[in-house]
């Protein structure tokens, strides 16, 4: 257990995140977080590795969600009164390939701009028909197995009808770009070298967590009405952004954890996911209900409850591919994944 703690306390990775969170929040992440050995292997130094900056950003992403999740903060404290510890498999956001997004690349290319120079790459595309999107699976090069996925879905708006278009093009156009010149400046440097300096790295990282969130001003609330009639998940865009659709936890035996949860009375899904293969399974709590602040016809703030984010739980199995190697299975399936983003639509919530 000392040579654990030492290992941790004298590896990169934490002196990264005490820098930017503190030490307590920095103690509290790592008493959280399953951490493997090899993601703490970089000393702590001036130079901070693309791998160790991508499991910073992701750590303090998945904290980023319990707090907008009472029902996610309720379980992992639970876990850890146990004993335990949660593995967080991947986070999953979304975002709007549009005429007119303002300041913002346009759909997946908000977050592929970072996400590759840190060391994320497509690992497979899944199309969501049913709900006129594209899902991709960006998984590490350095660590597929170690460092969080992200799962980044493409909401295709010329599907849609030209009044909605018209709508999206009305929330999305006045965004921002969360990146500032000096960032993408960084973030260069990193995809040149793999590796920024410790300063660099420690400025750098609060602008990418801040990528995850409402970039666009107020919505009216007559545009959330119509977006709302044809896509439950434009609809939730328009008020919670490219935040953290959910977090994930990877767990033994999703079918187990959720009747254990049933039980206990939490707001389970019904149904556990399978996908084709049968090697990965996937359940969720519903979503959050949050109040939000709208703009009326008559230019005055009024406010709705709407659905939120939600935490999701994940078993994977392992296989052999065709070499012989044994791996886990990092794939997603695009009926789960449908099946899981039901969770945000307000019939379910």
């Amino acid at each position: 257990m000392t040579q654990v703690r030492a290992l941790l306390e004298g590896s990169q990775l934490n002196k990264l995140l005490v820098q930017v969170a503190g030490e307590k929040e920095a103690t509290n992440l790592f008493t959280m977080i399953k951490v493997e050995d090899p993601l703490l292997a970089e000393q702590a130094g001036d130079i901070v590795s693309r791998m160790v900056l991508a499991q910073s950003m992701n750590m303090l992403l998945f904290v980023k969600n319990l707090e907008a999740v009472p029902d996610g903060k309720r379980y992992v404290e639970d876990r850890l009164a146990a004993g335990g510890q949660v593995v967080f498999d991947h986070g999953a956001l979304r975002t709007v390939a549009a005429a007119n997004t303002g300041e913002l690349p346009q759909g997946e290319m908000a977050f592929k701009r970072f996400l590759e120079p840190l060391g994320f790459a497509v690992a497979d595309v899944y199309p969501l028909g049913r709900l006129k999107m594209t899902g991709k699976a960006y998984c590490h090069k350095d660590a597929p197995e170690l460092v969080t996925q992200f799962f980044v879905s493409e909401l295709h708006v010329d599907q849609f009808s030209p009044a909605f278009q018209a709508a999206v093009n009305n929330v999305v156009s006045t965004s921002r770009d969360p990146l500032s010149p000096h960032a993408q400046a960084l973030l260069k440097t990193l995809a040149d070298k793999n590796q920024l300096a410790f300063s660099d790295a420690a400025k750098l990282l609060p602008e990418l967590v801040g990528c995850f969130n409402v970039q666009h001003t107020t919505p009216a609330l007559a545009d959330y009405q119509a977006l709302l009639l044809e896509s439950a998940e434009m609809a939730w865009i328009t008020t919670e952004g490219n935040a953290f659709n959910h977090a994930t936890d990877r767990v033994p035996d999703v079918f187990a954890t959720a009747d254990e949860l049933r039980a206990k009375g939490m707001p389970i899904k019904d149904k556990v996911e399978v996908s084709a293969s049968g090697r990965v399974r996937q359940t969720a709590f519903k979503a959050v209900q949050v109040e939000r602040e709208f703009i009326d016809e008559n230019g005055r703030r009024v406010t709705r409850i709407v659905p939120g984010s939600f935490y999701e739980f994940i078993t994977r199995d392992r296989y052999n591919d065709n070499a012989g190697n044994n791996k886990l299975d990092l794939r997603f399936d695009s009926s789960n994944a449908q099946g899981i983003f039901k969770m945000t639509d307000v019939s379910a919530c």
